[in-house]
């Protein structure tokens, strides 16, 4: 059933191998027979490529091929994936990072090189895909059906990237070279908007084309910028029920993203039965961001005095407020990541009948994410120095949510005049840590967040198969598949509180260093610009250089916050995997069936944290106790692909299965975190429902998410890189893993003298525990609709002239006993679409791709991960290139150039309360992002 006559690049066939075979088979054993030489170059090739592997696949694959090695269209493979049909991307600060695949965000799809588990240095299973540069991958697959011999599935659909085979390849030596300019000015002075991004790729035989070797370098300096205004909330402003403007956080950030990337690839072939092959990779990956901003309550949440102005439909869209003082940010944040991943296989064919493989992989991953929160204003909180308050008017806007203004009769402090602005918390927030700083809540002068991420992943696999070549059967393959993945974090913070605070003073007199403070200087690099939002300017300062410094004092936030330890943990798992798959084949049918046997071995270790006492001192301090947890447990997983062949170039595919999606990291941590509430109406009420007491945590035994799905397709290839594509699909959710309250007794957690301080009478010592469990069923429903329409079907005179496109429309949701929920990245509706032209080496794309709202995660408060709404997105790139060689110019054979330009409609990302869409609470806009490429290759 493989049709040949579309293969052109012969590194494609490794990846057609791996989409019939869904395993890292590198032996050149496969019967191809002789290909059409057909010369065609640049977005064809890929097409016809791409085209080839989803055609000749016996599941339902959507799949990437390059242009040329290191040429992807697109600066990472995140970009390239989110144009595939029945996937959409999903923005982070401005770059396509996470993908959702048939509505499932990325904790929900499996990721795998070379058909090997790949980690992410992201804080769950979701693998973060920009981490991987375009230049190093040689091709992708997307299966949206499994067979059994995929060993790592999800419910979306797994991905397999590819990275190149020299074995496989002719001799390649490449270089590539961009360099980059964001269309948003860098509103912060030590943060530029240009960068670059370079590669080299080399690949080639030696002894009679026994041997092989690859190597990939590549480097990358790539800045960002954004405007994001953050709205707290919208609190009830009288009981009419009127919602109001509560608050802001709002900023303009400038980034850099640096990342190094080697990967090496070795392989032998001593003999046409045994093939080695040896493989490397390595990315070290640091960004660095600043955020500067205002942070100042609204009307209501900043007790300042306020006019509200007028309502539309319950909401104040306008209105003034003054007498609060403004907390300047300064803040900063460092993701520093490493990941190492090697690699063994040795395939060999038996005899004419068997053939074996074994693959060994040992992967690392590291992330330290240093948040600085360092505050700033007129002076500290509460005390003699402290300057001016401010006065703001406001007015709701769309879709920024609101936009500032003066004041109609008070003045405003100069923010941008460093001899005003001092270094100190304008605003009381340091009670937390009163107790260790003389009974004083002005200390807190700022925050870090320091959490610490590291991931372990072995693998072994084993697989024999035999080509049998019956009337009906035409292979078995069977193996066994052992993994040990171990995910450990250590969430740090601590209260930072800067030079001048001195417990021995009288609250009134403590102080706070200006910035024409000789010890400040070294710090302060100028001005930010926030007029975007009406804001006007503010002093810019490195607050992240003052940490690394040590310029401030640090309280352990450890002792004082239960969600430190309640979130710092270690989750094991071994699986072991045994899978059976038959291949077949008779008359128009053909397809396979087979099925997974998959034991799991999962523990956890983490803390029990509560509020308490430490009996030395007599202060307030966390206690804590180790706790563990985990399961043992075996699922069977059936599958069977069909597919019926029409006609040479028609095919209907059916398959269905059970698949899963092993649970998040984070919700399968054995901690507890108690929490207790002082209020004495709390403390002596009977009702568990108003108890002090509450807790939440993780849960250990917390099994896979599973679905049983069903797919029907329709493909009708018409020329070699023309087709259109119909499939409909069904996935019933068996077991979502919902958040729900149970009454816990928490009396061996009372501690005497301290939770009942005061003479409080205790009437109850039960209260709500929030766990996880598997509760929610429920269901995705699916419609693709794809297509590559070349225009020269109509007339020679439009040759070179193409459409690629595709829409999909999605329905689905969980049910909570009643209550409908959102599926975490899905949107009912994703459109892309490419027009293209290319001939005689000039080439021309125009690509956009749309999606309708849906479900997402940002951070809050000390960067836990929150869910949060996100309104669609439409966004539109373009580039245009020259390829020397194919233009006629022989001397310049292997040169080309290409311009593209990224985000071209400056689209927003839009964050929103779930009941009014006018509420909003997040708005971002990065600024359109332009790069100027050369390749060469010979």
């Amino acid at each position: 059933m493989i049709n040949t006559r579309k293969l052109i690049l012969p590194s494609v066939i490794g990846c057609l191998a791996a989409g019939l075979t869904a395993v890292p088979t590198y032996a050149q054993d496969t019967q191809v027979g002789a290909l059409e030489e057909v010369v065609v170059t640049g977005i064809r090739r890929s097409l016809i490529n791409s085209m080839a592997i989803k055609e000749n696949s016996s599941s339902i694959v959507e799949a990437i091929s390059p242009e040329d090695i290191g040429k992807l269209p697109d600066t990472s493979i995140a970009e390239s994936l989110a144009r595939l049909p029945g996937l959409a991307g999903e923005r982070v600060n401005g770059r396509t990072s996470g993908i959702s695949v048939r509505g499932f965000n990325e904790d929900y799809v499996a990721t795998t090189m070379n058909g090997r588990e790949l980690l992410g240095i992201g804080d769950n299973r979701g693998v973060e895909y920009d981490l991987y540069p375009s230049e190093i991958i040689s091709g992708a697959v997307v299966y949206k059906t499994p067979d059994a011999s995929l060993i790592n599935q999800g419910l979306g659909g797994v991905v397999d990237l590819r990275t190149l085979r020299p074995l496989e390849n002719e001799r390649i030596i490449s270089f590539n070279g961009s360099y980059e300019l964001n269309g948003m000015e860098s509103a912060n002075p030590d943060y530029d908007d240009t960068g670059h991004r370079l590669a080299f790729t080399y690949s080639d035989t030696f002894a009679n084309d026994t041997m092989g070797l690859a190597l990939s370098l590549a480097t990358m300096e790539s800045p960002s910028q954004e405007e994001n205004v953050r709205i707290w909330g919208y609190p009830q402003i009288d009981d009419n029920g009127d919602f109001i403007f509560g608050g802001h956080d709002s900023y303009v950030r400038s980034a850099t993203m640096e990342r190094d990337t080697i990967s090496g690839v070795f392989q032998w072939e001593p003999n046409q039965d045994l093939t080695l092959t040896v493989d490397a990779l390595y990315i070290d990956f640091l960004e660095s961001k600043v955020f500067r901003g205002f942070e100042e309550g609204g009307p209501i949440w900043s007790g300042a005095a306020y006019t509200p102005g007028d309502v539309v439909d319950g909401l104040v869209v306008n209105g003034e407020f003054n007498g609060f003082h403004s907390v300047i940010r300064n803040d900063g944040e460092e993701k520093d990541g490493e990941l190492s991943t090697f690699g063994f296989n040795a395939a060999y064919r038996i005899n004419d009948t068997w053939s074996a493989e074994l693959d060994i992989a040992t992967s690392e991953s590291t992330k330290d994410l240093v948040n600085i929160e360092s505050y700033s204003g007129t002076g500290r909180a509460g005390t003699t120095q402290q300057g001016a308050a401010a006065a703001r008017s406001w007015q709701q806007v769309s879709p920024e949510g609101v936009m500032f203004g003066p004041h109609s009769s008070i003045d405003m402090p100069d923010y941008t005049d460093p001899a005003v602005i001092r270094l100190a918390g304008p605003q009381n927030w340091g009670g937390a840590i009163a107790q260790r700083m003389g009974g004083y809540d002005n200390a807190q002068d700022g925050f870090v967040n320091y959490p610490s991420f590291e991931e372990e992943l072995d693998t072994l696999r084993l697989s024999a198969t035999a080509a049998i070549n019956g009337d009906f059967l035409q292979s078995v393959e069977f193996g066994l598949n052992y993994s040990d993945r171990t995910k450990s974090k250590i969430n740090y913070g601590a209260f930072l509180v800067a030079p001048g605070f001195d417990a021995n003073l009288a609250y009134e007199d403590q102080t706070a260093l200006a910035f024409t403070d000789a010890s400040l200087q070294p710090y302060y690099v100028g001005t930010t610009d926030l007029s975007f939002l009406g804001l006007g300017g503010m002093v810019a300062y490195d607050g992240v250089g003052m940490y690394r410094d040590g310029f401030y004092t640090e309280v352990d936030a450890t002792e004082f916050e239960t969600d430190r330890l309640g979130d710092t943990y270690s989750v094991t798992e071994e699986v072991l995997t045994a899978y059976a798959k038959a291949d077949f084949e008779t008359g128009i049918l053909s397809g396979n069936f087979g099925l997974q046997i998959v034991d799991t071995d999962q523990s956890s270790e983490g803390f029990r944290s509560q509020p308490g006492v430490n009996e030395d001192t007599g202060l307030a301090q966390v206690q804590t106790v180790a706790v563990s947890g985990g399961a043992d447990y075996v699922k069977l997983l059936p599958s069977l692909n069909l597919n019926f062949q029409l006609t040479d170039n028609q095919v209907v595919r059916f398959a269905t299965s059970k698949t899963l999606s092993r649970a998040r990291m984070d919700d399968m941590r054995a901690n507890t975190t108690i929490g207790f509430n002082f209020d004495d109406t709390r403390r002596e009420s009977t009702d568990p429902e108003f108890s002090a007491w509450n807790a939440n945590g993780g849960n250990p035994e917390l099994r896979p998410l599973e679905a049983i799905q069903m797919d029907l397709s329709y493909e009708y290839y018409f020329t070699n890189d023309g087709y259109v594509a119909a499939t409909w699909f069904y996935k019933d959710l068996l077991n979502w893993h919902l958040s729900r309250e149970v009454e816990m007794d928490f009396t061996p957690y009372f501690i005497p003298g301290y939770h009942d301080n005061g003479g409080v009478d205790f009437q109850s010592y039960t209260g709500p525990s929030s766990e996880l469990a598997e509760l929610g069923k429920g269901k995705v429903e699916g419609l693709e609709l794809q297509g590559s329409l070349p225009f020269y079907t109509f007339s020679e005179l439009l040759d070179g002239f193409g459409v690629i496109a595709s829409a999909t429309f999605l329905d689905g949701n969980i049910d909570n006993d009643g209550e409908m929920l959102r599926i975490p990245g899905l949107s009912e509706e994703i459109y892309q679409l490419t027009f293209y032209y290319e001939k005689n080496g000039f080439e021309f794309r125009i690509s956009g791709r749309k999606r309708d709202e849906f479900l997402s995660e940002g951070r809050g408060v000390s960067l836990a991960l929150e869910q949060q709404m996100r309104q669609g997105e439409e966004l539109w790139d373009a580039q245009i290139g020259y390829d020397f060689g194919a233009g006629g110019f022989q001397s310049l054979d292997g040169l080309s150039i290409t311009l593209q330009a990224q985000n071209l409609t400056d689209e927003d990302t839009v964050a929103f309360e779930d009941a009014d869409a006018r509420r909003i609470t997040s708005y971002q806009t990065f600024g359109a992002n332009y790069l100027l490429g050369v390749n060469y290759q010979f």
